[in-house]
């Protein structure tokens, strides 16, 4: 009986060591991208001209992107909470340490909130695309006609470059928890 505990230690302890290197990884992801994304949010909302005949398309696209950014800073704080599940698995204290279950259905709310921030970073990133075609293909070819209602701005391509930063930190979120839920479940 005590070879099998012994022998059911160390693989808790290793996961709990893996557990908290990824989650402090994802902490320091979702912090980084999560920053780089609203600030380029911010440069866009603070620096766009809402007179455009596609600001609500943009307007769109900014507000979907804020979400997104939303569901990154719900991100961060999930992958702090992953640092102190891994702490109390790693306490000598076998009382104290969480059920396997209750680590299962924590990665599984950071999954469902990854899965739900990409779902909100491609619909930010597909209807702010569509609003820069849609300038693009506005404007006549070869005709040196000056629309500015018509023109792609550089703050547009921030916002697209805002989006897709969103997406790459929801993924690097839904792998991290995907992978643990796996290592869990085997």
């Amino acid at each position: 009986m005590q070879s099998k505990t012994s022998l059911s230690s160390p693989s808790k302890q290793e996961f709990a060591g893996t557990f908290r290197l990824l989650g402090r990884i994802s902490f320091w992801i979702h912090l980084v991208l999560g920053a780089v994304a609203g600030i380029i949010l911010l440069l866009v909302m603070f620096s766009r001209n809402f007179s455009d005949i596609n600001s609500p398309f943009i307007g769109l696209g900014i507000f979907l992107g804020v979400c997104g950014v939303i569901a990154v800073a719900f991100r961060i704080f999930w992958a702090y909470r992953y640092t102190r599940l891994a702490k109390r698995l790693q306490l000598a204290d076998t009382n104290l340490h969480p059920k396997k279950e209750d680590i299962i259905r924590v990665l599984r709310v950071g999954l469902i909130i990854s899965l739900i921030g990409i779902g909100l970073g491609f619909l930010a990133t597909e209807e702010t695309v569509i609003a820069v075609l849609a300038k693009t293909l506005a404007q006549p070819q070869g005709v040196a006609v000056y629309n500015p209602e018509t023109v792609v701005r550089s703050v547009d391509l921030l916002l697209i470059l805002a989006d897709v930063t969103i997406i790459g930190a929801h993924f690097l979120g839904s792998v991290n928890s995907l992978g643990l839920v796996e290592w869990l479940d085997n």
